[in-house]
């Protein structure tokens, strides 16, 4: 069958490819090391699968309605006003399969061939396939280690031209662990009115912040009518397999987006959104149990990354990644990450899967125990010793 030339503008999440070599090895009796998929290792809190599967005892089996049910919409609402301090309607909440929709759809619903977006670079791949698929022209926005992975405004605004149609945010960021401070939001804030220039807030990890507050853009005066955020239970309540996510933006792109639901996924599975209820209503303390587990591995990983010769690692101030400087080691990125899976059974990802600017850098994620962790930290030193 022939393809349309779209599909070659389509790039991948490599994390499922480099699990896929992992499961690979496994099969061949290989111990490995999963230090390369982005997903809490902790079981889905007990009151929210009791509450996922009373929804599916009690008949919550069947179609919802496309933007999400209006308990979940209106608990996400609520969610949304408390921690971002506006205020929120149910109507302007589009509930999705996980968060990568809200991505697909808010480009597909805003950006015309020819277009510019400015997008975090290493990011979260997504970004820069989706744009380049919608025929954009994706402009990386680099992140630097010197500056602790957070954002230079002032190269943000060169950046900036009459053809830009949206700015794409994320704090605490993947694969760096970096943030964008209050000072820089209300700067980019700036940027983004004077110019009426819509942001993508990607905001999954904001519950996954180890120090400050977290700031989102949306918070800053005038900037909720011109900001659609993307938020998600994947990350904060280990649901990944559940794929429940949303966005909040103004109500007539809303409706949009709703349109664009309504053509793809229909809705999101009913039992799944029932849950979403209860993890946002129910307790926390499962959230914060999980966040203080990753505050100990994180201590324990770049302490151990810094003590390999040839590392670099910069404490992550959010998520659950560290994204160390491995120029030392004189190797590529790429040939970094392969030597680890293929000689030492250490899954990890090439910087260069988060874009050109990841080079020298590789990725590790410190969601698995703290034994697999410290057994991943002697081997990716036996390797390096070797070279």
């Amino acid at each position: 069958m022939k393809l349309s030339q779209r599909m070659s503008r389509l790039g991948t999440e490599t994390a499922f490819e480099v699990l896929a070599k992992a499961k690979a090895l496994e099969a061949q009796g290989r111990e490995i090391i999963h230090l390369e998929i982005g997903e809490p290792d902790f079981d889905t809190p007990f009151n929210v699968v009791e509450a996922g599967v009373a929804a599916l005892r009690g008949g919550h089996t069947h179609y919802t309605p496309a933007a999400g049910i209006l308990p979940l919409r209106q608990a996400i609402a609520d969610e949304v006003a408390k921690t971002r301090g506006i205020p929120v309607h149910p109507d302007q909440v589009v509930v999705v399969p996980g968060g990568k929709p809200i991505m697909f759809f808010a480009l597909l619903a805003m950006v015309e061939a020819g277009d510019e977006v400015i997008y975090p670079n290493p990011g979260f791949p997504i970004y820069e396939s989706m744009i380049h698929f919608a025929g954009a022209k994706a402009v990386p926005i680099p992140l630097r280690m010197e500056n602790e992975f957070g954002l230079d405004v002032d190269e943000l605004a060169g950046l900036v031209s009459d053809r830009t149609r949206l700015i794409i945010l994320n704090s605490p960021a993947n694969p760096t662990g970096g943030i964008i401070t209050a000072e820089q939001v209300a700067q980019v804030a700036e940027i983004a009115l004077a110019r009426g220039i819509p942001v993508l807030s990607d905001e999954i990890y904001g519950r996954m912040l180890y120090e400050g507050k977290f700031a989102s853009i949306a918070s800053v005066p005038g900037m909720a009518e011109q900001t659609i955020i993307l938020d998600g239970f994947s990350k904060t309540y280990a649901m990944t397999g559940w794929r429940l996510g949303y966005g909040v933006m103004p109500v007539e792109l809303a409706r949009q987006i709703t349109k664009l639901m309504v053509n793809s996924n229909s809705c999101t599975a009913a039992f799944t959104q029932m849950a979403g209820v209860e993890a946002l209503t129910g307790p926390q303390d499962s959230v914060d149990a999980m966040l203080a587990a990753f505050r100990r591995r994180r201590d324990m990983v770049v302490d151990g990354l810094n003590s390999i010769p040839g590392f670099r690692c910069l404490t992550p101030k959010g998520a659950f990644y560290v994204f160390p400087n491995i120029e030392g080691t004189g190797l590529s990125s790429q040939a970094l990450a392969d030597k680890l899976l293929y000689e030492a059974g250490v899954a990890a990802l090439a910087g260069t899967c988060f874009g050109a600017y990841g080079e020298g850098f590789i990725r590790f994620s410190y969601a698995n125990s703290e034994e697999n962790l410290r057994k991943a930290l002697e081997r990716i030193g036996d390797v390096v010793a070797k070279l």
